[in-house]
């Protein structure tokens, strides 16, 4: 078994695990003893269906059409009557990655042995996600109750042959692509349809994604912050330790750590030791409370992403040990679509508070620098144009992070009359996620653009190893040029992780 497998046993699955499988392609495989949690679930089923025991999904229609009794010849067609008419999604498809998160966190569940599969079903869905078959599934047409019903009917439909798939950079009829890796379609059997189709993994998948990144991003807005606040010349007298130990939240203790690791050793905090500037404006004396603040929700996402990847959201639920299939509302998304709601609204604060820390940096009577970071300005515009930007998708935050939750709408002739809106919540935090990066490299931009200014003054030891690195992609700004291509190099910085490695080897681990 290679190191970076996945063990899979419906208990321990951890984010950055399911990140592996989504984004490195490791493998995943069935622990022995979830093999045998599978099987005894299976004989459940097949042991209900023999007895002619009325269930639903099993032997009956689904959601209003509940009451309807499907004949024990018709149990399989039933199945796969049910994939093709829940093929309803439309739009953009989800990511590769995004699907085989999904993909992986439909196999650990099934792990768990509550679904009542086949083993072979089972197999057949990690095959896919170890030899890179990767359905299209559209991003719109699921309300998050019922599951994500939609998204995952049509990554069910490769299974059996059906649908599309990207193979090798191709999109493919979803018979050819298992064809060309090797595979064969499955007949779904009794319970298998549902059971595909029934829960959470769509809006979890985005979701636990997302949340790896914000957490990467809540650390690299402490760096741009504390790059920003030595170009501003700003004190640390708001990050000191008493001040956050009179309130006591531990993602703002965390944060004034941070900052005095970051700032350690700097000359310009000791050029203006003496100044008679009091306060600084609340976008830098208040950052150890709303970065803080922002690590606190994120920590909440967390936990409640975990459970939900180790959960079993499948209906009717098959409890072998107890010799019996109960209905229940586990594929319910509201505990996921709240915390992936309350991550939007924070990551948006997190974008809201860098484009002031940004206007700042341009605005003279802060700054004491340039207007706009250019010593040409008339001629030259310099950074007027970066606030613009990132004051617009500030903005469009705004209107993402109004929660999805909050809405619901009855489906079903009004038997499905309460949704969550989960997978609304999951790509709406994932834009405002990606909006937030790009704002972040607009700020160190600006702030790496101030610090130039000072030099030869060093700004603290930590904020030095980011600018190093930052001019290695992109020079000083001494006339105009396209921006867009240095917010790109900046991004990549941040997104290949090099930015966030570079501080923390030389002023240790941020918190």
């Amino acid at each position: 078994m290679r190191e970076e497998t996945v063990v899979l046993d419906g208990f321990h699955l951890t984010p950055e695990a399911v990140s592996r499988v989504a984004l490195n392609n490791s493998e995943a495989v069935l622990d022995d003893a979830a093999k045998q949690r599978i099987l005894a679930s299976r004989q459940c089923v097949e042991k209900a269906v023999r007895e002619g025991k009325r269930i639903y999904g099993i032997n009956t229609g689904f959601g209003a059409l509940s009451n309807v009794v499907i004949d024990a010849g018709q149990i399989e067609q039933l199945q796969e009557n049910l994939i093709r008419s829940h093929c309803t999604g439309v739009g953009a498809p989800f990511s590769e990655r995004e699907v085989r998160a999904m993909m992986v966190l439909r196999a650990n569940f099934f792990a768990r042995g509550n679904s009542g599969v086949r083993l072979e079903l089972v197999q057949k869905l990690i095959d896919l996600l170890n030899h890179q078959v990767h359905p299209v599934v559209p991003q719109k047409g699921s309300v998050g109750a019922s599951g994500d019903l939609a998204p995952l009917a049509h990554l069910t439909s490769v299974l059996i042959g059906e649908g599309e798939a990207f193979y090798k950079g191709q999109r493919l009829p979803g018979k050819e692509a298992l064809k060309q890796a090797g595979l064969t379609p499955v007949r779904l059997k009794a319970k298998e349809g549902l059971a595909m189709i029934n829960g959470t993994q769509a809006m979890t998948a985005v979701g636990v994604l997302g949340l790896l990144k914000a957490e990467r991003l809540a650390k690299i807005a402490d760096i741009v912050g504390a790059a920003t606040l030595d170009a501003l010349r700003g004190t640390l007298t708001a990050f000191d330790p008493d001040i956050q130990a009179v309130r006591p939240h531990p993602g703002q203790m965390n944060v004034a750590k941070n900052f005095h690791k970051l700032v350690a050793g700097s000359e310009i905090t000791l050029s203006h030791k003496d100044c008679p500037r009091v306060q600084d404006a609340y976008s830098l004396r208040c950052i150890p409370q709303v970065h803080g603040a922002v690590r606190d929700v994120l920590g909440y996402a967390r936990n409640v992403l975990t459970i939900e990847i180790n959960s079993a959201t499948d209906n009717p639920l098959v409890f072998p040990e107890k010799d019996k299939i109960e209905s229940g509302g586990n594929f319910h998304g509201e505990p996921v679509a709240f915390a992936l709601d309350f991550m939007g609204i924070a990551m948006s604060e997190l974008g809201g508070i860098s484009e002031r820390r940004i206007e700042k940096l341009l605005n003279p009577v802060f700054s004491d620098l340039p207007p706009f970071l250019t010593d040409k300005g008339g001629l030259h515009s310099g950074l007027m144009m970066i606030q613009v930007s990132a004051a617009s998708l500030a903005s469009e935050n705004k209107i993402l992070a109004s929660p999805a939750s909050v809405d619901s709408i009855p489906t079903s002739s009004d038997k499905e009359d309460h949704v969550s809106m989960g997978t609304t919540a999951a790509r709406k935090v994932h834009e405002i996620i990606e909006n937030v990066e790009h704002i972040l490299a607009m700020e160190i931009l600006a702030s790496a653009q101030g610090l130039y200014f000072l030099e030869p003054m060093k700004p603290g030891t930590g904020i030095q190893a980011a600018y190093r690195l930052i001019r290695e992609a992109v020079p000083p700004i001494t006339v105009d040029r396209r921006y867009h291509e240095d917010i790109r190099a900046i991004r990549e910085l941040i997104e290949s992780g090099q930015l966030l490695k570079v501080v923390e080897e030389v002023c240790g681990g941020l918190r």
